[in-house]
């Protein structure tokens, strides 16, 4: 087996039930490595985010494997699926969910308390050096509503990085920026995962965006097409 980040084989996933049942995902196969960024992209409807919960251990699939850290987590416990979200999975949404009374600091320095393997001052300096990458420095101690759109999205690239995970899941991370905004964040993320080797997968509808990962996925009723 290659050097993969995370690999998906034959997932399946059904929606609803009687006759709104759906086929979302139809036996997809996809692997990652690391320091690469992939995109998937299609029409809406076709299975990319429920794809992305799946890969997230957000939800379960009704067949096929997931594979990280040389584990198949499909099926795995709800406290063995979290302790691997916490520790290799780093998420990035559209809407940021940044939490308004927290600071930029607090904010990133949230999935570190979770794994709790860091002390504060460690967990105070490692968000520090995460904001300062991301062009906050300044902005440390600013509550996430004083913030842009913008620098609120950067905020949440630095909390995705904040544990150091091998694996970085993003759902339309750029949908909610104006065209240069979008280009700054992609970059940014882009940027700090290869220089840590982790790997990237992300949902866009932002075909600039695409065109520049370095795998694309396009999608079609629920397979790679």
């Amino acid at each position: 087996m290659k050097n993969e980040a995370i690999r998906c084989a034959r997932l399946t996933r059904y929606l609803g039930a009687g006759d709104a049942r759906v086929h979302v995902l139809r036996e997809v196969s996809l692997a990652v490595e690391p320091g690469t960024v992939s995109a998937i992209v299609g029409p809406s409807g076709c299975g990319k985010s429920t794809l992305l919960y799946l890969l997230g251990l957000l939800d379960r699939p009704d067949g096929g494997e997931i594979w990280i850290a040389n584990e198949n987590l499909a099926q795995a416990g709800d406290e063995k699926r979290t302790q691997v979200r916490n520790e290799h999975i780093g998420f990035v949404f559209q809407f940021h969910f940044l939490l308004p009374e927290f600071s930029a600091l607090e904010n990133v320095m949230l999935p570190m308390r979770k794994l709790g393997r860091a002390t504060p001052a460690q967990m105070t300096a490692r968000a520090a050096q995460l904001l300062d990458a991301v062009g906050l420095g300044e902005k440390t101690h600013r509550l996430a509503n004083q913030l842009s759109g913008g620098e609120q999205q950067r905020v949440a690239i630095a909390r995705a990085l904040a544990n150091q995970p091998s694996i970085i899941l993003a759902d339309e991370p750029t949908g909610n920026l104006d065209v240069k905004n979008s280009g700054m964040v992609f970059d940014l993320l882009t940027r700090l995962a290869k220089e840590n080797g982790q790997a990237i997968i992300l949902v866009t509808h932002n075909p600039d965006i695409a065109g520049r990962c370095d795998f694309l996925h396009p999608m079609r009723d629920g397979v790679f097409v």
